[in-house]
């Protein structure tokens, strides 16, 4: 499961629908809607906010807007109503590792998007979360 800290306009077609898939199971798992996956690092940062749901009902919104502004057809009625006013602090190291993370992925999978964005030293953050100082992660597994 990668719940992305940066921003999903960065993500290639195959990073988008996964993010979605990954996002819609980690609200089954906050809503206590399954078993599995309950004690994945990526979900800490979302169970340590106020509110759980609303936080990654925000981060699903995002993504779902991301889908429609290239044509893709995600179901909102599958994103929870609750709502999120507030934004999760996360490092400027984990953004940083996720980007790397990605560009190399996007070098293997797709060449063009890998060109276009290789040369961005530092990606937007997707808006959810605030960026701060500070190195990867601790849940993160490197």
């Amino acid at each position: 499961m990668r719940l992305w800290t940066i921003h999903p306009r960065y993500l290639d077609v195959k990073g988008l629908v996964a993010a979605w898939r990954e996002a819609l199971l980690a609200q089954k798992v906050l809503e206590d809607r399954t078993r599995g996956y309950r004690n994945h690092p990526q979900l800490k940062r979302f169970s340590a906010s106020e509110h759980p749901l609303g936080a990654i009902a925000a981060y699903l919104r995002e993504i779902h807007r991301e889908a429609q502004r290239r044509g893709y057809s995600f179901s909102e009625e599958k994103i929870n109503p609750a709502q999120f006013d507030a934004q999760i602090d996360s490092t400027r190291g984990q953004l940083l590792y996720e980007w790397n993370h990605l560009k190399r992925k996007l070098r293997l999978r797709d060449a063009r998007r890998y060109a276009e964005l290789e040369q961005l030293e530092e990606p937007d953050p997707h808006p959810l979360f605030n960026i701060i100082e500070g190195d990867i992660e601790y849940w993160e597994i490197v």
